[in-house]
């Protein structure tokens, strides 16, 4: 398996502005609860570099996180549910929206899709929302622990076609289980060093 990052937290930032330098970016973005915190504690080979919740919304800021090049990841707001006003949630959907139309070391945004539910509505206008403003990503689905093995080969066929994807576009991962850790960290390695 691939080595882990070398990430720290660097700061936290409520606006793209506030964000440092950087030679390269690459930004997590997903749903609420999809497991941005816990893949990028599993990137890092850590369990405490990100903070992890099972309540949904906790990210609000844009956490940033460098390696010692300077080279940073930026982990997103979720979109979808919170248990905050709509005002809020509407403040951290522009907050992303400005964050991903103006950052420009941002390489490429790591789109994750919990694997186990499959793309929802939220997660097909997000990546509509990537494509018609010609935003890099790749698509990764997290949770391939909580999908049965028999069901993979289907389920990944049904999330590409959700996706408008070749089946080989989306990158399997558990943060839980470690699986494909290494292929995501050799994936994270070669876009912060472009």
């Amino acid at each position: 398996m691939a080595a882990p990052l070398d990430l720290r937290f660097r700061l936290s930032a409520d606006d793209v502005a506030g964000l440092p330098p950087s030679p390269a970016e690459i930004a997590l973005a997903g749903r609420s609860n999809v497991g941005k915190s816990s893949l990028l504690n599993a990137l890092a080979g850590s369990t405490t570099l990100a903070r992890t919740s099972k309540t949904p919304g906790r990210t609000r800021l844009l956490n940033c996180f460098a390696t010692p090049e300077g080279a940073t990841v930026v982990d997103l707001p979720g979109y979808g549910y919170a248990k905050v006003a709509r005002t809020e949630r509407d403040a951290w959907r522009r907050r992303m929206e400005r964050y991903l139309l103006e950052r420009d070391p941002l390489v490429a945004t790591l789109l994750l899709i919990d694997g186990e539910v499959g793309p929802t509505s939220l997660d097909q206008q997000m990546l509509d929302w990537l494509r018609d403003h010609q935003v890099a990503y790749r698509l990764v689905a997290t949770k391939h622990d909580k999908v049965r093995s028999s069901a993979r080969t289907r389920r990944t066929r049904d999330l590409a076609a959700g996706c408008a994807v070749a089946p080989g576009e989306v990158l399997w991962v558990s943060a839980e289980r470690g699986t494909n850790v290494g292929g995501l960290r050799e994936l994270a390695r070669r876009l912060l060093t472009t």
